[in-house]
């Protein structure tokens, strides 16, 4: 038995996926969710097979539920925009299905999910759709924390600095502190070069919450945060600054 959920916030929509659904006995619905938040739940609790999931949805898109997941289940995506390159998804996800879905479409991607007999290599499929989906939108305005069942939305307007801590990054803003599993490059490519600059292989910080920088050791320099943080500089962090600074 296939387990499967499907993720929509149109009672409309999901109601015709379980109507075509029903052609494949082999597959079982385990849970219809209505958002992102609602869905990670279900993947933590059902491990589904297969997700049918769409892509602009209240409080976290579908593009977001996945970042949240370390091991994606297989995903067909359901929407009713174009503009999220179908070439794309047709290449990295089992399918991508534009609204209204006709049932002729439909069987067409289960019957390809069905096909698909390398899980492990479809999984690393996802994560490397989801990192071009990423690089192709440049610049994130937000990231999603995970910490057991609840989910925390962080703008990055509120970042005040960010720090690798081993397989983490931790998030500092006024509020608090968070860590998200990431890496630090991984930032470095997608927050804005006119707002963070990584000024030590450990740090990144934004560039209006620097007050000064000072001299630290022999060669070294230390950033003073507006909240009275000190943060290491290295030597081709400090050139960057004292550009990012000037311009």
């Amino acid at each position: 038995m296939i387990k499967a959920l499907i993720i929509d916030d149109e009672p409309l929509a999901r109601s015709i996926l379980l109507e075509y659904i029903t052609d494949f006995p082999e597959i079982q619905v385990v849970k219809e969710c209505n958002d992102g938040f609602e869905a990670a739940k279900a993947i933590a609790e059902f491990e589904p097979d297969l997700i049918f999931l769409d892509i602009q949805m209240p409080k976290i898109t579908g593009f977001e539920l996945l970042e949240l997941l370390e091991n994606p289940p297989p995903v067909i995506f359901t929407t009713a925009y174009e503009e999220f390159a179908i070439q794309a998804f047709e290449q990295h996800a089992i399918d991508y299905l534009l609204k209204p879905i006709s049932k002729a479409r439909f069987t067409k991607a289960v019957q390809k999910f069905i096909a698909q007999n390398n899980a492990s290599s479809y999984q690393e499929k996802t994560k490397s759709f989801i990192q071009k989906v990423a690089d192709s939108n440049r610049y994130i305005d937000r990231v999603l924390v995970r910490t057991g069942n609840n989910i925390k939305i962080i703008p990055v307007s509120k970042i005040n600095y960010l720090a690798a801590d081993d397989d983490y990054v931790c998030i500092y803003t006024d509020e608090g502190s968070s860590l998200k599993k990431n890496t630090l490059s991984y930032f470095e490519q997608n927050l804005d070069e006119k707002e963070f600059v990584r000024v030590h292989r450990s740090f990144i910080v934004r560039i209006n919450q620097v007050i000064r920088i000072e001299p630290y050791d022999k060669d070294g320099h230390k950033v003073i945060l507006k909240d009275k943080t000190s943060v290491s500089v290295s030597k081709s962090g400090y050139s960057k600054l004292k550009k990012a600074l000037e311009g």
